[in-house]
This record gives C-alpha cells, sequence and structure tokens, in this order.
C-alpha cells in the first residue's frame, strides 16, 4: 500500500527572513493578531507576550496586536500579560449575552470577536522554551504562499532536564499518539502526514476559522484541521518546522478528558449528526491505596460559525482597523 499523501511540501522555520515576510505583508495590505488563550499561566504568559513584543512589534511591525484570552485564571496571568503589554480580554467578559463556557476553544472562539488582524496566530502560554521564530514559521506559508491553515510541528521531549532519567526525545504528546493520530488513520488518511495534528502553535486565515464551527474544549485543534481539509483540500494545509517545544504537561487524568472530547468530535464529524452536550466520565484515584471513583461531567459542545452570529459583521467597526 501506498504512503498516504502529506500537505503541501513541509516548510521550517528557516525558509523566510523577518524582512521577506514583512515586504509581503506590506504587499498583501494584511493585518496580523498573535492570540494566546490562557488559564493560570502567570508564570510564562509574561515572557512570551514580552519578547513577542519586543522583536515584532516594537522592532520589527509585523505583529499588529498581542492578545491574551485569559480563561478563568486563578492567579495573576491577566495582570502579568497586561503589564508585558499584551491587550487582555476574559473570556466570560467577550460578548457576554453568549455566555460563557471553559475551554481552550472557546477562548480562540472568543477571540475572533475583540482581534483585528487578518492572519491569526495561536501559541499556548505555557511554553518554557521557544521564540519568536514560532510566529514567523507560523505566519510564512500564510504571507508568502497562499496556505489557509498553517501547523506547526517540533519536537516535544517528555519529563525533566533534571530528572534521574533526563527527558525522553519525541515522547510528549500522549494524546496525538494514542488518540488523535489513529482516528485520522482510520477516517481522515490524508492527514496523516500532518506530524502534530494537535499542535497548540497554528496560524489560520479569519476568513476561514469565521466560517468553522469551533468546539469549546480541546478538539479545537483537530477539528479546524479537519473542517479546513473538508471545506478546502489538502493543498490549503501547511505545516512548519519549528524545532523545539517544551512546555508543561497535563496530568494523566486531565487527558482522559481531552481524549473524551475528541474522540466525540471524530464521531459527529464522521456521523455528520451533532454529538451529546456532554458526557459523564468515571476516572479512579489510588491515592489511598483503593480506587476511589471520580466523576467528571465534559463539556463537548461546539460554538456556531462565528460569521452566523449576530452582531459579528460589525466587528471590525466596533474594535477598531489594526
Amino acid at each position: 500500500m501506498s504512503a498516504a499523501p502529506s500537505p503541501r511540501p513541509s516548510y521550517r522555520w528557516t525558509d523566510w527572513t523577518v524582512e521577506d515576510l514583512l515586504e509581503a505583508k506590506r504587499g498583501r495590505a494584511t493585518s496580523v493578531s498573535l492570540v494566546l488563550p490562557a488559564r493560570d499561566e502567570a508564570p510564562t504568559v509574561g515572557g512570551i507576550v514580552t519578547r513577542v513584543r519586543e522583536e515584532l512589534v516594537d522592532r520589527v511591525p509585523l505583529v499588529d496586536e498581542i492578545v491574551v484570552i485569559d480563561s478563568d485564571s486563578s492567579d495573576a496571568t491577566a495582570a502579568v500579560a497586561r503589564d508585558a503589554g499584551a491587550t487582555v480580554h476574559a473570556a466570560a467578559g467577550v460578548r457576554p449575552e453568549l455566555g460563557a463556557r471553559a475551554g481552550k476553544g472557546e477562548a480562540m472562539w472568543k477571540s475572533l470577536f475583540v482581534t483585528r488582524g487578518d492572519l491569526l496566530v495561536f501559541m499556548d502560554a505555557d511554553l518554557t522554551e521557544w521564540g519568536p521564530h514560532f510566529v514567523t514559521g507560523l505566519l510564512g506559508p500564510l504571507l508568502a504562499e497562499d496556505a489557509s491553515l498553517v501547523k506547526g510541528f517540533y519536537d516535544r521531549p517528555m519529563g525533566e532536564v533534571t530528572s534521574p532519567r533526563g527527558e525522553l526525545p519525541s515522547e510528549g504528546g500522549r494524546v496525538t499518539e494514542l488518540v488523535a493520530r489513529p482516528l485520522l488513520a482510520l477516517h481522515w488518511p490524508d492527514l496523516a502526514g500532518v506530524v502534530q495534528p494537535l499542535a497548540g502553535e497554528w496560524a489560520v486565515r479569519r476568513d476561514l476559522l469565521e466560517r468553522l464551527p469551533v468546539p469549546s474544549g480541546y478538539a479545537v485543534e483537530l477539528a479546524v484541521l479537519v473542517d479546513a481539509y473538508e471545506r478546502l483540500g489538502l493543498d490549503a494545509v501547511a505545516q512548519v518546522d519549528l524545532g523545539l517545544r517544551r512546555h508543561g504537561h497535563q496530568a494523566l487524568r486531565d487527558l482522559g478528558v481531552m481524549a473524551l472530547q475528541i474522540q466525540a468530535l471524530v464521531q459527529a464529524r464522521t456521523s455528520g449528526r451533532p454529538g451529546p452536550d456532554e458526557l459523564p466520565l468515571r476516572q479512579y484515584d489510588w491515592a489511598t491505596g483503593a480506587a476511589v471513583p471520580l466523576h467528571r461531567t465534559v463539556d463537548l459542545r461546539e460554538r456556531p460559525p462565528a460569521v452566523t452570529v449576530p452582531g459579528y459583521g460589525d466587528r471590525r467597526q466596533a474594535v477598531g482597523p489594526c
């Protein structure tokens, strides 16, 4: 059997200089928003905002705005991000008449109502090793080529440098290997060539994202990838090697929630029918030496395409041009 096709030839972040991208941006008369969905990321979000602002806003005007969407943080995430130079919005405070939900996808969807850019770059706010080249690399296929969706990929070590075992290269991304990649192989084999289908670092044209439904939880990255492919075909998807990425890793039981949301999303897409709004998930805690049931209710809802929401068309007038 022949190998599955891949998206357009993979790029590397070094394929474009900042000057190349700035010239392309000006030639296209387009604008760029960097969005960081964040929840309790005070230790890391400030450094990310500061470095991008210094290098890609102040030194070279490639990024027009840095927006942090704060998802009910219990720490100083919002204050730290604001002090570093970001525009900060509480997710629950964006179009409050639409209601508030917990979740990464919710923050991304809400960002459509408060950002101005024609191109949207998303980055996780818990990165501990990264660089501004994450932003420039993701923008490359949008500004210099004709891609509509760009996924980043990288080596994701698992573990700590200081632990006795050290880091385990490429062992990060447990949900990717155990859930997302097998599901793509089963249902969308053309997307098997996407190295990091759940990458938190990706970029997209607004006129695509605003026309897609957005899961409120962790299935957002897979949903956008699959829906972009279904709508525009494989050639609309590009991927860029960003090198090395280090970040915090979630607890195993939290990954169970992510896995359920992703599997529910795939079931809804393949059946053509909306799934349930929520499902109970029973997990177990062995801290006491016995299996103690833990009961969680997992939100599986999706937000509708932003362009279908009354008032969305007035967004640019409300927030002003970049």
